[in-house]
């Protein structure tokens, strides 16, 4: 678990699946996902994170606001499917609920896991993958510490040749900006 002034990253329970499958569902979270999910994938998508947690001792974590302890979505540290051009890696990524975005939640939490993977992962580098024009998960990347890296943008192997996310950015932190 990782409490940080207004959050707590906490493995999800089953508790967290109604919440999940509706920020999954929710077309303003997951255009750029490539479209919303219904809740079978969405539990599925869970069950993934959750293993990914078991295995690893990190992951995707459930990102619950303090205030209230609503989850409002997840935050965290994933390693980099294979089939992926940047893999091997550690990816951190952030998706939260639309009432959620503007009020600093995913800087804050990123910049929580970005310190715990470099304090407890014996890894050089942390990267975040998303689409190009996403500017707003960018500015998170930015805020956080994380640089470009043009030189290893890259085509989504998952998505259609024409379809408007293909394309990707990379940013990356160090060890030594941690």
């Amino acid at each position: 678990m990782i409490e940080t002034a207004r959050l707590i990253l906490r493995p999800f329970r089953d508790a967290d699946r109604d919440a999940f499958a509706a920020l999954n569902g929710d077309p303003r979270v997951s255009d750029w996902l490539g479209g919303p999910i219904d809740r079978r994938a969405s539990d599925a998508a869970l069950d993934r994170v959750t293993s990914h947690i078991a295995e690893h001792g990190f992951g995707f974590w459930a990102a619950e606001r303090k205030a209230d302890a609503r989850l409002i979505g997840m935050i965290g540290l994933m390693r980099l499917q294979a089939d992926l051009p940047p893999s091997p890696a550690v990816e951190i990524g952030w998706r939260l609920s639309p009432d959620a975005w503007g009020q600093g939640f995913a800087s804050e939490g990123g910049a929580a896991a970005l310190a715990w993977g470099f304090e407890h992962l014996d890894i050089d580098e942390i990267i975040a993958i998303t689409a190009v024009d996403n500017r707003r998960s960018q500015r998170v990347m930015q805020r956080i510490g994380m640089v470009e890296q043009p030189g290893r943008a890259f085509d989504h192997p998952h998505l259609p040749v024409d379809h408007p996310l293909r394309r990707h950015v990379l940013y990356a932190a160090g060890r030594a900006c941690a």
